[in-house]
């Protein structure tokens, strides 16, 4: 089975609990149902107990026909068979309405603790784990619990309807009870033989799931691309390939859970054939009654429905057990990135210290060895270097979006790590390369981060950026629908939002991650006029391919594999003629004025 299970290990945060470990933590999301589920045990004695009596009292009925064949006889036996009808359906409608009620809520605060634990994961567990399986646990899988815990209130019915029948059959014949309690262990027995076998292909099935899951989400995303390269063909391929794969993991899935019943009814064919032989031999001989003996045998066809359903359970439970695991490991997910303390902030003057700080996304690609810089508060530092220079992971370190090894890294004099992450954000704005808004209006957008902003604050920020004259270019001023991920807008204008976003954020320490590195030179302008506002008086990291948001800045940072080799202004390290000045001949001197008005008059 090697290639059908090609590609499904468990992710690195998957863990194994035992089947006792999950029944008690499911149990515990139960708790607070703990009203709803004594009145569904009350409806499920109540039903149990009509559904008992009702082939217990046509057994009598058919007794008493034999000696009174009178009309009236026959029409009270009807009318109270009619009444147990009655009174059975609605106690099992009472019974299923509760459930789902208490299931309902049970399945909503699971899949909201998933959900907030995906909130609360690191960015470093994004680049290790697919979305789209994510997604998979939060939705799917939770379902598939909530279920099963349906299944197991089904269990509870038939288990006191098992109960109950017995306990009354004991009363009638003593040797057919015993032949009947004597099969039902084979049953039980063949399956529990089944378990094992239906966790594991449960597990694969559940994970195949998510990995359909993930590769359809991954291509819808980027389907954009796929058009303009001309590969829908090659994504359709790729789709095929998952999707046989799902197909047969989900056909083993079947054929395993349809195996066990068939088995089962052997066993009850061979147990009710017994009864049959039995019983009738002691009907002939006088020692039960023609009621009595159609109680055994109605009893039989009640007896072994709920046995094979509590038999089975056991392997259908592991469907809820397989997605209870997959979810519980989600929820339980270490973090990398980790608090020593929660203190709130209230204010930040904007003070950043590395000391001797160690950093890598991973072992085997070290970032940043050993690394120590003090950026004084109010100063804007911009930092260069080529790709993998560490540049943008100063700023994800400086906005706790991922852990570092070794040293220290301060705010305000105060280590990072004990800062409640919150409040810390607040005094943060973040401004990146590849702007993301929200499906919405530009002004829901730039409201995001600060929910209570009032119409009149949103428009006074928007118009400080680039002095409003971008806002005219939408069609419906600030009231411009955007679009999915905001295709209704250009690059340009989806950044122009974004850095309105961070303005009305009003930020102590702001961090711009090569903001002006994907557009245009008008529209870097406009926002230049508005870096130049949210710039003054504030601590800022400025990453950047732009020579405007450089030059300005108070120092300059030269970053190469993750070490400083040289600082200071742009003049000072013109003059230096090091690593600098090689950057700035090569990326950045065509973007001066000198530059262009030299290439204006050659040409």
């Amino acid at each position: 089975m090697g290639f059908i299970m090609d590609g499904l290990d468990a992710e690195e945060y998957d863990r194994q609990y035992s089947d006792r470990m999950l029944v008690r933590r499911i149990l515990g999301y139960f708790r607070p149902q703990l009203p709803r589920m004594l009145a569904v045990a009350t409806a499920i004695v109540l039903s149990s107990a009509v559904s008992t009596g009702l082939p217990i009292f046509i057994s009598d009925g058919l007794d008493r026909l034999q000696t009174d064949t009178t009309t009236t006889t026959l029409l009270t036996i009807l009318t109270i068979i009619t009444l147990l009808g009655v009174l059975g359906w609605v106690f099992n409608a009472i019974r299923q309405w509760v459930t789902a009620a208490a299931v309902g809520n049970v399945t909503l605060k699971l899949r909201e603790d998933a959900f907030d634990s995906v909130v609360k994961r690191d960015l470093s567990f994004y680049d290790h784990f697919p979305s789209g399986k994510i997604v998979s646990r939060v939705t799917s899988d939770t379902q598939a619990f909530s279920s099963v815990v349906q299944l197991s209130t089904e269990l509870l019915s038939q288990l006191l309807l098992v109960a109950l029948l017995i306990g009354y059959l004991f009363t009638v014949n003593v040797q057919l009870t015993l032949i009947t309690l004597g099969i039902a262990p084979f049953v039980v027995f063949t399956a529990l033989l089944f378990r094992r076998i239906a966790r594991d292909t449960v597990t694969q099935s559940r994970r195949v799931n998510a990995v359909v899951s993930s590769h359809i989400q991954e291509t819808i995303s980027g389907i954009r691309i796929a058009k303009t390269f001309r590969q829908e063909q090659a994504i359709y391929d790729e789709f095929i390939d998952v999707n046989k794969q799902s197909y047969r993991i989900n056909l083993r899935t079947g054929y395993t859970f349809s195996s066990i019943f068939p088995v089962l009814n052997i066993i009850a064919g061979i147990g009710t054939a017994l009864l049959v032989f039995f019983g009738g031999s002691s009907a002939q001989s006088g020692a039960l009654s023609a009621g009595e003996w159609y109680l055994f045998i109605q009893g039989l066809a009640m007896f072994w429905f709920p046995l094979t359903s509590i038999a089975s359970f056991w392997s259908q439970f592991q469907l809820g057990l397989a997605a209870g695991e997959r979810v519980f490991a989600l929820i339980d997910a270490e973090p990398k990135v980790v608090q020593t303390d929660s203190h709130p902030l209230t204010e930040v003057r904007g003070e950043i210290e590395f000391r001797h700080v160690d950093f890598s996304y991973n072992e085997e690609e070290p970032v940043l060895r050993d690394f120590s810089l003090t950026v004084h508060a109010g100063e804007t530092l911009a930092l260069v270097g080529h790709t993998g220079a560490g540049k943008s992971s100063l700023g994800k370190l400086i906005a706790r979006f991922y852990e570092f090894q070794g040293g220290d890294l301060l705010i305000d004099g105060q280590d990072i790590r004990t800062f409640d992450l919150n409040s810390y954000r607040n005094h943060l704005g973040i401004v990146t390369q590849s702007p993301f808004l929200f499906d919405g209006t530009v002004l829901e957008n730039i409201r995001y981060g600060t929910p209570d902003a009032t119409d009149a604050e949103v428009e006074r920020i928007a118009q400080m950026v680039g002095q409003g004259d971008w806002l005219a270019a939408l069609p419906g001023g600030l009231h411009t629908e955007v679009g999915e991920r905001g295709t209704n807008l250009s690059m340009g204008q989806r950044q122009l939002v974004t850095l309105a976003r961070v303005l009305l954020q009003n930020p102590s320490i702001f961090i711009l991650d090569e903001a002006t590195a994907s557009v245009d030179p008008l529209t870097e302008t406009l926002i230049q006029e508005g870096l130049d506002v949210v710039l003054e008086n504030r601590t800022s990291i400025v990453i950047a391919h732009r020579l405007s948001t450089i030059k300005h800045a108070d120092r300059i940072i030269v970053l190469r594999e993750g070490r400083i080799i040289e600082e200071g202004n742009h003049e000072s390290l013109l003059a230096q003629n090091g690593h600098y000045a090689e950057l700035y001949n090569t990326y950045f001197r065509h973007q001066s004025l000198e530059y262009i008005e030299q290439a204006a008059v050659a040409s």
